[in-house]
């Protein structure tokens, strides 16, 4: 019991203020479970209140003074609700970390004691494991799922397999005997809606009977997906990865990770595939594994009941959406330590990577591509790549880096324009009239029709032997009489020609299309999206990059290495290369998305060309801002999220951010034991603060510890309903000793224990490059600012984004004047030596210091400039 109490006092802190925060001396030494005899001085008695000087009194651990009032400690017992958080609201990291320290030391002190107490020890460690590993089955289980019926519900818009409606049409000519190797997505079995309905399968009306039934499909599809969204579970829409990002930072969005945005969100996800629209499901995955997550944590004590270590969770459980997203377990771990986890202990490590592992293995039991591979369009190159060829790929990834410029900007004034208009608020009416204009403009051009991972799966394929695609048309070598998979470089036939120029079409269509999609209320994810624009550039660039070397083999920069009747040249690989570029020009992620890419396609021999091309992407897009494209939406949205990868380069102090300002209400108070319930209740009311610093009292302000509102209202609650004799007059004590009170005054009401005993606190004069470090690394809700002692205001995460938002729109001046840092608050004692006076509130300084404050600034100013 003697670290609970000390837990309580707030000693567990990891802060230097642990001590220096403390009510008195006493109480350290209270803490160290001594028992003494304490003679008081007029240092004690300003420390401990009201206690008279002289007297003798004895503390034992967790005693009090002995006077006539009998005090029930109301917090001997936790209180329901005491420590936890109301939505849109931040975490206390600190606080949680305290919580988890406590109950561990708690099991370890226990696990001896009986056998059932060492079960429960084991069972408390392996729960990590546990959790991991059933957010693992979740994940490939519900991937596996979605990648099937997305599928099947792809190709329902073109027709219909009468011999297996569950089939799709690759599945339903499987079994044929009839389908020849030029036609083979054509067989008996499998019938368009032309065929069905008018009985024609070619010819005019065939084919606008099936552009009919293509758009209708779509819309119907989209238009059942956004009413779900709308009706069950407005948090399904969008990609997720930016309220991931806010939540593992350590915000509270209630509802974003429940049972029915789960289950919205894997429905809807795959009618919004279906649809056609310019979305992935990517993306969408992580946060569906990120429910799957949240939801096996409350089965497990250990992470219902602290929020830090449920972000641990959620951490390996975006590991796993990534690598039943992409096949690519490792990149999934990557992914969340760079891209989306704010805090990553080595163990999150462990079981990140194990989540991905389980996942990857159920997503391959169930094989939902029926290649017996993780992905769709897994690849195989015959021909290495060689040192000329670096240019095309910096090129290539030039593009992706303005690409990525271009769609965070153009995006983020769509999103802007429609959180501003009334656009906005018809979404049903924007997702209708989008699906609309994509499946009109989509159905003509083969490459638009086609679903977006099956024209990655194109683009990425080598042309050999077998291929029969119209990228794939080459004038052949008469004189070949054998197959062999490296077939040299041949001229250009008109099928790649007329590919190249739809190619070009489809390029501009998904760049248009794309801007305009990411952000309705869909599932929509950007990764496959990307990918395509990407991988539609790179094979482009690599066709011309081939002819270039077929007609001109004799330049210098080819001679070595393209010979007469090599194969020197692989476009696919060149559409692997922009693909990455691309993505990476978006997200500006590096190291993960090298190793997604390699894992997608097994192109491990092609990591350099990767990482030149990634690198090349992020500079070029760094140039036009450093934020990605999540980082973007966070900032639009308003989340509070600070992010890692901002440089601060400014002079301001803690000063210049702090609230109050001048010109602001004083700080709303606390004292430690003269307010009475009514007091603090009306101050609650009075005030929307989520908390309150608590100073020793009027004459002497120094600070105590930091309540929060929260916590304030849910102890009065609770003991007005358990406590006799709690009345509105009832004093409130915040100190470990109560002060002697008459013998008719209500029962007092000691709330010493919800009392944070350690806040966080720096000097006014401290640079804010320090302070937004502080909130960084320790995730901090508020930061107190003092003053030789006196609180002079609070900072907040609010605060801090606002403060670098307005600096991002001012111009600051690169140096500050000499006399910036010259003395601003009074001391802490008036000119007569006496405490200077305080009601409640933290007054800066008079109107008269104020003045003189601000004649000597001038007078120091003109003396400066002459």
């Amino acid at each position: 019991m003697e670290s609970e109490q000390l837990f309580h006092r707030g000693y567990y802190r990891n802060s230097y203020n642990s001590i220096t925060s403390a009510s008195s001396d006493e109480e350290l030494l209270d803490g160290a479970g001594a028992i003494m005899d304490f003679q008081t001085s007029e240092d004690d008695n300003l420390l401990d209140g009201d206690t008279a000087v002289g007297t003798h009194y004895t503390m034992t651990n967790g005693g009090s003074i002995n006077s006539s009032t009998h005090l029930l400690d109301l917090l001997d017992e936790p209180i329901p609700g005491v420590g936890t958080y109301d939505d849109f609201h931040t975490i206390d990291w600190v606080r949680e970390k305290c919580k988890d320290r406590e109950r561990h030391r708690r099991i370890n002190s226990k696990k001896k004691e009986s056998a059932w107490e060492m079960t429960k020890s084991l069972y408390d460690a392996w729960s990590g494991w546990l959790v991991v590993t059933l957010t693992g089955l979740a994940s490939g289980a519900l991937a596996g799922l979605i990648d099937i019926a997305a599928d099947w519900m792809t190709d329902l818009k073109e027709g219909i397999c009468l011999s297996a409606l569950w089939y799709n049409h690759e599945q339903c000519c499987w079994g044929s005997n009839e389908t020849t190797f030029e036609e083979r997505d054509k067989c008996p079995q499998w019938k368009t809606w032309a065929e069905l309905i008018i009985g024609q399968a070619e010819g005019p009306g065939s084919y606008i009977m099936n552009y009919i039934m293509y758009i209708f499909w779509a819309l119907s599809f989209a238009f059942l997906a956004v009413s779900l969204v709308k009706v069950f579970a407005p948090y399904a829409c969008g990609s997720g990865i930016p309220e991931i990002k806010t939540i593992l930072s350590g915000f509270i969005i209630r509802g974003y990770l429940g049972k029915w945005t789960l289950m919205i969100k894997t429905i809807t996800l795959v009618l919004a595939v279906a649809s056609g629209l310019s979305l992935g499901k990517e993306g969408p995955l992580v946060h569906v594994a990120c429910c799957c997550g949240n939801i096996f944590s409350y089965l497990f004590p250990k992470y219902s009941t602290n929020e830090a270590k449920k972000r641990e969770v959620l951490s390996a459980a975006s590991a796993a959406g990534v690598s039943v997203a992409f096949g690519a377990p490792i990149g999934g771990v990557l992914f969340s330590l760079e891209e989306v986890s704010y805090y990553f202990p080595l163990k999150t490590l462990w079981r990140s990577f194990f989540a991905a592992l389980v996942a990857a293995f159920v997503l391959r039991s169930i094989n939902p591509f029926g290649n017996s591979r993780l992905v769709l369009f897994y690849v195989e190159y015959h021909t290495p790549w060689y040192l000329f060829e670096l240019f095309p790929f910096i090129l290539l990834g030039v593009f992706g880096g303005l690409w990525g410029a271009f769609f965070i900007r153009a995006n983020i004034a769509w999103c802007r324009r429609r959180k501003s208009t009334k656009f906005g608020k018809y979404p049903v009416l924007e997702v209708i009239i989008v699906a609309a204009i994509t499946a009109v403009i989509a159905f003509p051009n083969p490459y638009t029709r086609l679903n977006t991972s099956e024209l990655i799966k194109e683009l990425f394929t080598d042309c050999g032997p077998l291929e029969s695609s119209s990228l794939c048309d080459y004038r052949n070598d008469m004189n070949a009489s054998k197959i062999v998979d490296d077939i040299p470089d041949r001229p250009a036939g008109v099928g790649v020609y007329s590919a190249i120029w739809q190619l070009c079409l489809a390029l501009i269509f998904k760049i248009i299309m794309t801007v305009f999609t990411f952000g309705i209320k869909v599932p929509s994810g950007l990764f496959i999206p990307s990918m395509a624009i990407g991988a539609i550039a790179g094979r482009i660039v690599g066709i011309a990059v081939e002819q270039l070397a077929y007609y001109h083999h004799d330049w210098f920069i080819f001679k070595e290495w393209c010979e007469v009747g090599a194969d020197c040249i692989t476009p696919g690989l060149y559409a692997m290369v922009g693909a990455a570029a691309c993505l990476g020009g978006v997200t500006r992620m590096t190291v993960s998305l090298v190793v997604i890419v390699f894992e997608l396609t097994g192109g491990l021999e092609y990591i350099v060309p990767l990482m030149a091309a990634v690198m090349t992407s992020k500079w070029v897009g760094d140039a036009f801002g450093r934020e990605g494209i999540y980082e973007a939406h966070i900032r639009l949205n308003g989340y509070p999220f600070l992010d890692a990868k901002e440089e601060f380069t400014h002079t301001t102090l803690a000063a210049d951010v702090m609230r109050p300002r001048r010109s602001d209400p004083p700080l709303a108070v606390l004292t430690q034991d003269n307010m009475t319930v009514d007091d603090i209740e009306n101050m609650i009311n009075e005030t929307s603060y989520n908390g309150f610093p608590v100073i020793m009292s009027k004459e002497s302000q120094r600070l105590v510890g930091f309540a929060l509102r929260r916590d304030l209202t849910i102890a009065i609650e609770s003991a007005r309903k358990k406590q006799e004799g709690i009345v509105g007059s009832s004093r409130v004590c915040f100190a470990q000793h109560t002060p002697s009170l008459p013998a008719e005054s209500p029962r007092p009401l000691k709330l010493r224990s919800i009392l944070d005993m350690s806040p966080f606190t720096v000097t006014d004069h401290t640079p804010m490059e320090i302070v937004v470090d502080i909130f960084r690394k320790l995730g901090l809700r508020q930061c107190l600012v003092t003053h030789n002692g006196i609180v002079l205001g609070i900072i907040t995460k609010k605060n801090i984004l606002e403060h670098l938002e307005q600096l991002k729109q001012h111009v600051e001046p690169l140096a500050p004047p000499w006399h910036y840092n010259k003395k601003r608050y009074p001391p802490s004692y008036g000119p007569d030596g006496k405490p200077r006076p305080r009601f409640n509130n933290v007054q800066l300084s008079s109107v008269d210091e104020e003045r003189e404050e601000t004649e000597e600034e001038v007078r120091l100013l003109n003396s400066t400039i002459l």
